[in-house]
């Protein structure tokens, strides 16, 4: 006998869980049902970004952080250490458990908030009075129903044609999270996120990086010259980007992968390393979803075709999150399903996609809200910019990590801010003042009035406002 819901979440990722709890806070009885399984063959909700992405990725890059730091930069402070020595299988337990307690905050939560969970995967039935159907196939198979369904089944690992992953040599971001020993060399496919994060963390640990990049330019989704000053910051360091590449075949043996690829000249060149981390892109999620047996429409990508509210082409169906269009980041998919469960509730809530912060975990930390100068210039709108180094700034000097800049982009007449970029220490958390002011549409004298705390890295915003103004204090 089928168990009825008034809504039934398929994904605990970021955009499910929290449209779940979201929805049973404001009264709708809620089923989640999600299939990751932690080691032990138990739960594990929370999605890639719990699981393979966001958290633990985060967790390796904080340890390889204390080990570069300790290892080359103690000595600054006075700090002297000897037979410096990284233990690999403790650091991938404390990132296993930093994992488990974000798998057990999720399914407290889901108890707190009264979200009835499953654990297994779950597909379409069909359609029947009452709703859909929704099979649960896990540890026992469930039967549930309900008139609304919101699907946020995420996204995986875009592999190459030639070199699928065997998680051993040839990796996804699951296998870069759990080497069990740091390669000697180490190559990777692609210079974004995923990329660049774990490339560093490798890095880091003493192994030597290249990575291959198939355009021309770095990173190119963010502001030209923080890339600029993003990658000669890990030039220096010792990561190795080619850009411009074209990747031809890949063998993968028991020595290592050797990967030929064709340079920026066009000229022929062959990469042998012991592990490679393959990190193009992600692809949408529906596999397995059985979507057409509610005559749900999939776009050409695999991805569910929703309109602006996240509403499918089967009215009741709702999807959120890397499974939709836009972009791939976890708060994306948690704004949306905040929404979506808002909406349900005749509420009316929204997404604001032009004030999504982006941020890559590197040190530097890369982080940006809103345009881009060379989209600014692109659609002809007249700006202005202002710029502050961290260089100048007290806080940055004391933490003995200069490099970088704030970058502010304000309209030339409103002085309202169009976009804000940071290359520098604290970028992720420094951000947040400015998607705030974005969303106030607030103008960059707003900023440059405000007291900002000193010392802190928080006045190079203040600066960089003053900076659009051309009347910077301390620079």
């Amino acid at each position: 006998m089928s168990k009825q819901f008034d809504l039934i979440v398929i994904g605990a990722g970021p955009g499910g869980y929290i449209a779940a709890i979201r929805a049973a806070q404001l009264g709708l009885h809620v089923a989640c049902i999600d299939a990751w399984k932690n080691k032990q063959g138990g739960p594990a909700p929370g999605g890639t970004c719990t699981n393979v992405g966001c958290i633990p990725s985060k967790a390796l890059l904080q340890s390889s952080e204390h080990y570069e730091h300790a290892g080359k930069h103690f000595g600054d402070h006075g700090i002297s250490l000897s037979d410096l020595k990284m233990d690999m299988s403790k650091m991938l337990g404390r990132k296993d458990a930093v994992v488990k307690q974000n798998n057990d905050g999720i399914l407290y939560l889901f108890k707190k908030n009264k979200v009835s969970f499953f654990h297994g995967h779950g597909s379409f039935s069909g359609k029947q009075d009452g709703g859909f159907e929704v099979i649960v196939r896990g540890p026992a198979e469930e039967s549930l129903v309900a008139p609304q369904v919101i699907v946020a089944t995420g996204s995986t690992a875009r592999a190459l044609p030639q070199a699928p992953f065997d998680e051993q040599n040839i990796v996804s971001n699951e296998g870069a999270l759990n080497l069990a020993a740091v390669p000697k060399k180490l190559g990777v496919i692609g210079s974004g996120v995923i990329g660049l994060e774990m490339g560093s963390v490798w890095r880091r640990l003493g192994a030597e990086v290249t990575v291959l990049e198939g355009l021309p330019q770095f990173l190119g989704a963010a502001d030209e010259q923080i890339a600029k000053e993003a990658h000669k910051a890990f030039t220096r360091q010792g990561l190795k980007i080619e850009l411009g590449v074209k990747v031809g075949d890949i063998q993968s043996t028991k020595r290592g992968v050797k990967v030929a690829y064709a340079n920026a000249k066009g000229e022929s060149q062959t990469l042998e390393v012991d592990k490679l981390i393959v990190s193009i892109g992600r692809v949408p999620n529906t596999q397995g979803l059985n979507a057409e047996a509610v005559g749900l429409q999939l776009d050409e990508r695999g991805a569910i075709a929703v309109d602006a509210q996240c509403r499918s082409n089967v009215a009741g169906i709702w999807a959120v999150g890397d499974v939709v269009r836009g972009p791939m980041l976890a708060h994306k998919a948690e704004e949306e399903g905040v929404a979506v469960a808002e909406r349900l509730a005749g509420q009316h809530g929204h997404v604001n996609f032009n004030t999504i912060p982006w941020v890559i975990y590197t040190s530097p930390e890369i982080a940006w809200v809103g345009q881009t100068e060379q989209q600014l210039k692109a659609a002809g709108r007249a700006y202005k910019s202002g710029t502050f180094p961290f260089l100048a700034n007290g806080r940055a000097r004391a933490l003995g990590d200069t490099t970088g800049m704030v970058k502010m982009l304000a309209d030339d007449q409103t002085d309202e801010i169009l976009g804000v970029h940071i290359v520098g220490p604290m970028a992720s958390e420094l951000i947040a003042e400015c998607v705030m002011a974005m969303e106030f549409r607030a103008s960059s004298e707003d900023i440059a009035r405000i007291c900002h705390a000193h010392p802190s890295l928080s006045e190079s915003t203040k600066e960089a406002a003053l900076a659009v103004d051309k009347r910077t204090l301390n620079f």
